[in-house]
């Protein structure tokens, strides 16, 4: 190989280098783009050929940017960590030099670039943080004017700003995908119009314990597990555990486990490889990746299935898993905060509940009281939602003592959810001159069942519409006036053509 004078061959280098770093540093975003104009700049400036740049990717070194390569030759060119001199400049880290390629069996050629005017093959891994994250490689040709420790003196340099410049691209991208996926995330929780009942409201003793255990545990990563009856808030204080936590600035996602079939819980839970099954067209994150440094949520952790507890305790153990259909195993740094209106202990005797999970899940346990337990904090959550209420329908609306003393004395089977819809009831369909006793019983029918009064059973209740609303209220009404609907009318604080119009309407 001629050789050139070390004065010029070290201006060139310069040179070479100083437009290599512009040209990184203008990237914008093309990554690739701007590694493939450096490789042309190192072709022209010291004559290395078919220089190529392998990005290592779950095991593999796949290229990410080269020049003059068909698309079948970039296929074709993947090598695993240790396979030919690319794949072992990867494993030890260090530069591979073939100073003979037509004698050794370390050069592989799977691009198909050797010629009769190739010599040489030069491997030099690209190193950030102690960490391989691809390699760089080039051919020397016989009219090559730089020896092989030149070479790899500058190839060194070049391969450093290189993988320092892909490893912040990847970090970039992973940020800029991790705010998409909870964006979309906040956005289903947004369209499906979850519950959100504000900030915890309440000054009973009950609940003054229940603050303190948070205050004491939130800054801690333990595993949390809420319980209480449905509608008690068990959602509130997970998040203002992760409010008060080290996460805060996290996401935190949440999960109804009982909303999900069995099928579907383990893709919501862990995410899902594309054509894992029928209908995943798409790789998708589960809730333990997109609560990757915050705090993840399951809500009704009693309901899920068995094999899904076998799945749940190995995350709870090792941090980490895999997706349905997928073989890498993802870590996760994720702080968990279970919930459950179920007898756990009970479940474990009877078998329907694993033992060992119970006990990584029973850290911390937070006893939510039911609201019949709560004294004044009735009254107390009464007018937070009463505000809230009128204020989103745009109504004044009062409730007088004697209704509010109905109020407190019934025993809420549904808890803080069923109290917020009694409320919204009343808002829309009280009068507003002032909710009375009398006004009370229609709104909230279940106060006059003796049933009810002798002895607390907890019912079911869901979530309805405005039109269900006054629907029950028109029947309630109706029934109260013996059918009588100039006088359900009356009651209703709406004309005689109007009820009948809304009988029609619902069927009445």
């Amino acid at each position: 190989m001629a050789k050139e004078c070390s004065t010029c061959l070290t201006q060139r280098e310069l040179s070479v280098l100083y437009d290599i770093a512009n040209l990184i540093s203008d990237s914008r975003g093309d990554i690739v783009g701007a590694l493939e104009k450096s490789l042309k700049a190192l072709k022209s400036a010291i004559h290395l050929e078919n220089c190529v740049i392998y990005k290592l990717e779950d095991d593999m070194l796949n290229i990410c940017a080269s020049i003059n390569l068909s698309k079948h030759q970039k296929a074709a060119s993947s090598y695993k960590i240790g396979e030919g001199a690319t794949g072992l400049a990867a494993q030890s880290k260090e530069p591979v030099v073939i100073e003979n390629i037509h004698n050794d069996i370390l050069f592989l050629n799977k691009t198909g670039s050797r010629n009769s005017d190739t010599i040489s093959y030069i491997a030099v891994p690209m190193v950030v943080e102690n960490q391989v994250v691809g390699v760089l490689a080039t051919n020397l040709m016989k009219s090559a004017q730089i020896s092989f420790d030149e070479s790899v003196r500058i190839l060194s340099i070049i391969s450093t700003l290189f993988a320092q410049a892909m490893h912040t691209h990847n970090i970039v991208e992973t940020e800029k995908e991790k705010l998409n996926d909870l964006k979309q995330y906040y956005k289903m929780e947004w369209d499906a119009k979850v519950h959100n009942f504000g900030d915890i409201v309440g000054e009973s003793t009950k609940m003054k314990n229940v603050y303190n255990v948070i205050e004491r545990i939130a800054s801690s990563d333990v595993t949390i597990l809420v319980r209480g009856e449905t509608g008690t808030g068990k959602e509130l204080v997970a998040a203002a555990i992760h409010k008060r936590s080290k996460r805060k600035e996290g996401a935190f996602i949440k999960l109804n486990c009982a909303a999900i079939t069995d099928t579907l819980l383990e893709s919501e839970l862990f995410g899902h490889e594309k054509g894992a099954f029928t209908d995943a067209k798409d790789t998708r994150k589960g809730r333990f990746e997109l609560a990757d440094g915050g705090t993840l949520f399951l809500d009704e952790i009693g309901d899920i299935s068995a094999s899904a507890q076998v799945k749940l305790l190995r995350v709870l153990q090792e941090r980490e898993f895999e997706r349905v259909g997928g073989s890498k195993t993802i870590k996760v740094n994720v702080r968990l905060v279970a919930a459950t209106n179920r007898d756990l202990e009970a479940m474990v005797k009877e078998g329907k509940f694993r033992e060992d999970l119970y006990y990584r899940l029973n850290v911390i346990p937070i006893d939510l009281p039911p609201l019949r337990e709560r004294g004044k904090d009735i009254e107390l959550l009464v007018n937070f939602f009463l505000e809230k209420s009128m204020k989103n329908h745009k109504k004044r609306v009062k409730i007088l003592d004697e209704a509010m003393e109905k109020l407190m004395e019934y025993p809420w089977p549904g808890n803080v959810r069923e109290l917020e819809n009694t409320i919204e009831r009343i808002v829309l369909m009280g009068n507003e001159d002032g909710i009375s006793k009398s006004d009370m019983f229609l709104m909230l029918p279940a106060l006059k069942s003796e049933k009810l009064e002798e002895e607390y059973k907890e019912i079911s209740i869901k979530n309805k519409s405005l039109e269900d609303l006054e629907k029950d209220a028109i029947v309630a009404a109706l029934k109260m006036c013996h059918d009588n609907a100039i006088e359900a009318a009356q009651m209703l604080s709406i004309t005689p053509r109007q009820i009948k119009y809304k009988m029609s309407k619902y069927g009445i």
